[in-house]
């Protein structure tokens, strides 16, 4: 069974609107739907996401062109950062530098990063674990770079770091993996790198 983890692309920054509501921009628009009508997916028998809107926005056209129903966990959530909404970008990349480094403390009462991380991975354990889903269908989840990164850094066997972060360039990017046994198959890519094969 592959699994892939992918994040969603170009989103609008609203500081008015609560950042899980946060749309997807044109430009990211354009990229799922490049991917949509790619085939890169074919193959893919689940489409899982998270439940915040740009997910939702990424997830339903990949799971609308495989022809198959979106699921939807909302506890695949990006970590919390409710205690401090929306951050100038200085300002939340400063945080969320602290966030992966001290992994044990709730930054500015953002939601531990152990707390998160042990959050997506329980997640990924209860889909992968229905013992109704054929075991060698593929996956992809669809989320966050933040909840991706710790996902990635616990299949991996690494500390929680920022290092393995997805980098700059507004999100849209995968990695693969398999469950059993865990491992990561490959660091984070550009979605497009799928359809270039």
């Amino acid at each position: 069974m592959l699994c892939r983890y992918l994040t969603h692309p170009q989103i609008i920054v609203d500081p008015a609107r609560d950042v899980p509501r946060w749309h997807l921009s044109d430009a990211g628009k354009a990229r799922i739907a490049a991917l949509a009508a790619s085939g890169a997916l074919l193959g893919t028998t689940r489409v899982i996401s998270s439940d915040e809107t740009k997910a939702l926005e990424t997830a339903q056209p990949l799971a609308e062109a495989l022809g198959l129903r979106l699921e939807v966990r909302p506890a695949m959530h990006e970590n919390d950062r409710s205690a401090t909404g929306f951050l100038p970008p200085a300002e939340f990349e400063e945080t969320a530098d602290r966030f992966f480094a001290e992994p044990e403390i709730s930054v500015r009462g953002w939601e531990r990063a152990v707390d998160a991380q042990a959050r997506i991975l329980q997640e990924v354990s209860d889909c992968l674990a229905q013992p109704s889903r054929p075991s060698q269908c593929d996956t992809l989840f669809v989320g966050h770079g933040g909840v991706g990164t710790l996902l990635w850094c616990a299949l991996a066997g690494k500390p929680i770091s920022r290092a393995h972060d997805q980098g700059p360039g507004g999100g849209g990017n995968v990695f693969a993996f398999k469950w059993t046994p865990r491992a990561v198959l490959t660091g984070w890519q550009p979605m497009e790198r799928l359809s270039a094969g």
